[in-house]
């Protein structure tokens, strides 16, 4: 009888520890806009698109998206009317985040990636942009929008260098995103078909993952064919320091100082690594600090940055280089950092 008993309980148990989980995978957070589903786990990757309003000319040279709410979608061919200030991605692209930190990428011919400096750890993308199309511009409890891309390619977003000038994706035939969340990677695969720059039309497949650890994205791209000029970058200012160094086989170029449009003394770093054997060149081109790469089937490379404000943070220059030494040895070591 009292084992019975105890069985009993047990199964009563995990039936609760069931609906329990259940709840979890089901839950909602509540905007201005609505409710929208809540992320589970400790990484986390959405795209976001307005439905229910129509394409209409605006007051510049291209059309904006009017009226509508936000939906999150696991896929996004993106329309042809879609370009910068269209109102129609929230937050103009994909964005990523863990505890630490997060990145969006503006899906249209910028094609930079910026960063969500963030003073909680938990999961907000959901909430960003939801009070305001460009809210995230402004100080808020959770954190902002940290880095001025200007025409850069902000900290590790991807372009081709031609004749001393980097290109974004101006012309594009089409673009496709597709969103996968597991419990050890955030994954967004960007298709680009038909990608124009002087002297080639390819297409490319970046997929960028991040993960439940750390402040690093992983970036993979794999071009179509075989080109000269692909590259990564990180925005550059006046007056910042830039670090670099290199390790057996793979090496990091890094940016460190008040370079974040959260305060006038705040301290925001970046960095980029790079495997030795696919880089061509380093170089300063109008915007960036740039890795040229080799021609190559596959390119893969990390990206990171580290806002002073995050909770636990990386809060000066010394910290923030030993944080790269460490992570350009264990690359040395293991050829990874996932």
């Amino acid at each position: 009888m009292k084992k019975k008993s105890i069985y009993m309980a047990l199964s009563f148990l995990a039936l609760v520890a069931c609906k329990d989980s259940e709840k979890k995978e089901k839950a909602v957070i509540t905007t201005p806009a609505g409710e929208v589903s809540a992320p589970s786990g400790k990484v986390y990757a959405e795209i976001s698109v307005k439905e229910g309003g129509t394409w209409q000319d605006g007051p510049r040279d291209h059309k904006e998206y009017t009226g509508g709410t936000f939906r999150n979608v696991d896929r996004l061919d993106v329309p042809a009317e879609h370009t910068d200030h269209t109102w129609y991605i929230r937050y103009e692209g994909p964005g990523w985040e863990n505890s630490n930190v997060g990145y969006r990428l503006y899906l249209d011919w910028r094609n930079a990636i910026d960063v969500w400096g963030k003073k909680v750890d938990t999961l907000v993308l959901p909430y960003v942009g939801q009070d305001g199309f460009d809210s995230y511009h402004k100080p808020a409890d959770w954190g902002m929008d940290v880095l001025k891309v200007a025409k850069g390619l902000g900290v590790g977003s991807y372009g081709r260098q031609v004749d001393g000038k980097t290109h974004h994706f101006n012309v594009v035939a089409n673009t496709a995103a597709e969103v996968k969340n597991t419990d050890k990677e955030a994954r967004v695969i960007i298709d680009y078909k038909g990608w124009e720059t002087p002297g080639a039309t390819i297409d490319l497949q970046s997929a960028l993952s991040m993960y439940p650890e750390g402040r690093y994205m992983k970036v993979v791209l794999k071009p179509s064919e075989m080109t000269e000029g692909l590259c990564t970058g990180i925005v550059k200012f006046d007056d910042i320091d830039f670090l670099r160094k290199k390790g057996k086989q793979w090496g990091y170029i890094a940016t460190y100082g008040k370079q974040s449009l959260s305060g006038a003394d705040d301290q925001l770093g970046m960095a980029i690594f790079y495997k030795l054997s696919e880089a061509a060149e380093l170089t300063t081109g109008t915007d960036d600090h740039l890795v040229i790469f080799k021609p190559a089937a596959k390119i893969t490379y990390y990206l990171l940055a580290a806002w002073d404000q995050e909770k636990e943070g990386i809060t000066d220059e010394e910290e923030f280089t030993g944080h790269l030494d460490e992570l350009l040895s264990r690359l040395d070591t293991a050829g990874r950092l996932e």
